[in-house]
């Protein structure tokens, strides 16, 4: 929350609440993304454009075998009731409910191959590039707070690490803006409906906002003087960005759709699928959101689209759910090539594992961790291509296996970053490299 001027809760004499000063002054436990105010303007202007990644999850571990790995010749309780179509990729078939990605299937990589899955319901994996296991103190970090502590923020005002989730109160399946052990100042930014309305200063001037920023920075000082978690340190940068947002309109822009042109709008589609949060939240506009994010300069954007967990009426839910995709998804990668940002911009689109290859006596499909999907676009790399396969019933791989580290040691190197070099000190000043042993660039896409 960055509320400067709220609703009546007892006030202090210059008529702000004791609550929302309060506010300010907590704004680390938020979740804004960002470095030390100064890198960011350092940063500021260097180039034109920058590099990003869009992160799309689909939660619950979408199946498979019935998306981009059809198995026709397969036997009808694994095959399911989906064909398979062409794409403009020659040899490169998915499923009929995709047609619109099937028309640009030359803007993005299926990988059939990815292993590796850790088996339970999270987006750690997805986000983190690591296993849950055998954790450092403070949790492994998501690639955008990588992202905000290695290479900033690109404008002031801008978050380098946005997250848009629905405005459920509960995330089932982890925290995909999770900033580990490189603290509450890395984490993602969260817009939801409340947030967005408080982006503005509401009659407080920037004068008076000036003033209540140097006395937190007076109340920091003090604290740093008795603290040596680093906690108050990464407050302190938190507090900057946040202030630097509320004097600043860009983010505000760019998360109001409205200011789109309306035809874009409608291409990337206007409705919300079967997700039961408070109805503000139209899961379709998160695609166009992202875009327009890191168009205005945010560094990582993840979005959690719809929920996957199909252990019965697989087919039914994947009629309406196929179709939502297919438009959000192939609306993105195709305006990202029309404004030029596909050599610069990545986009990942997986689950958390994969479904059985037998359908159950439900209709559905269950957990299944030994083999599952993932999509990339975008971010300058080779496209038009498949990396790996299964077997007769796409319940094992067969060829190229894929690990989630190596997606990330990929999506790194895009970003300029030397994912087996570089690295980030943990809370024991140990420094962490970008990924685990063993992970290594996919050689098919750079």
């Amino acid at each position: 929350m960055l509320t400067i001027l709220g609703r009546n809760q007892g006030r202090f004499c210059d008529g702000v609440s004791r609550r929302n000063f309060l506010r300010i002054g907590a704004l680390g436990m938020g979740g804004l993304a960002l470095p030390q105010l100064l890198e960011a303007e350092a940063r500021a202007g260097i180039r034109k454009s920058h590099k990003a990644i869009i992160n799309i999850f689909l939660a619950g571990g979408p199946p498979h075998q019935d998306m981009f790995d059809l198995k026709p010749d397969a036997p009808r309780e694994i095959r399911g009731e989906f064909k398979p179509i062409k794409t403009n990729v020659p040899g490169l078939e998915i499923c009929e409910l995709f047609p619109m990605l099937a028309k640009c299937a030359d803007k993005y990589t299926v990988i059939r191959s990815m292993v590796g899955a850790a088996g339970g319901h999270d987006a750690f994996q997805c986000h983190t590039g690591r296993a849950p296991r055998n954790q450092p103190a403070g949790g492994w970090p998501a690639m955008g707070a990588v992202m905000s502590k290695l290479q900033g923020t690109t404008v002031p005002g801008m978050p380098a690490f946005v997250g848009l989730a629905p405005n459920t109160g509960h995330r089932p399946w982890g925290d995909p803006g999770q900033a580990g052990f490189l603290g509450p100042a890395h984490s993602a930014f969260k817009p939801n409906k409340e947030g967005k309305e408080d982006m503005v200063l509401n009659g407080v001037s920037s004068g008076r906002l000036d003033e209540r920023r140097s006395l937190l920075a007076s109340f920091d000082h003090f604290r740093r003087d008795v603290d040596n978690s680093g906690l108050v340190e990464g407050l302190d940068a938190f507090h900057q960005q946040a202030f630097a947002m509320l004097t600043s309109s860009k983010l505000a822009d760019a998360l109001d759709l409205n200011k789109e042109d309306q035809k874009l709008r409608d291409r990337y589609g206007r409705g919300f699928p079967n997700f039961k949060d408070d109805g503000s939240h139209r899961l379709l506009d998160d695609f166009l959101m992202a875009r327009r994010l890191v168009e205005a300069g945010v560094r990582c954007v993840t979005l959690a689209f719809s929920r996957w967990d199909w252990h019965s009426n697989n087919f039914g839910q994947a009629r309406e759910e196929f179709p939502l995709l297919d438009k959000g998804l192939s609306a993105l990668i195709e305006d990202l090539h029309a404004r030029g940002l596909d050599k610069d911009v990545s986009v990942v689109v997986w689950g958390e594992f994969g479904r059985t290859p037998k359908i159950n006596k439900e209709g559905g499909r269950d957990h299944w961790p030994n083999v599952s999907f993932a999509l990339l676009a975008g971010g300058g790399m080779r496209h038009g291509q498949v990396i790996g396969a299964t077997g007769r019933d796409a319940g094992e791989c067969v060829e190229r296996p894929v690990k989630f580290g190596d997606v990330f040691a990929t999506l790194y190197q895009q970003l300029g970053l030397d994912p087996l070099n570089s690295s980030v000190s943990d809370l024991t000043g140990r420094p962490q490299y970008l990924v685990d042993p063993g992970c290594e660039v996919i050689r098919e896409l750079v």
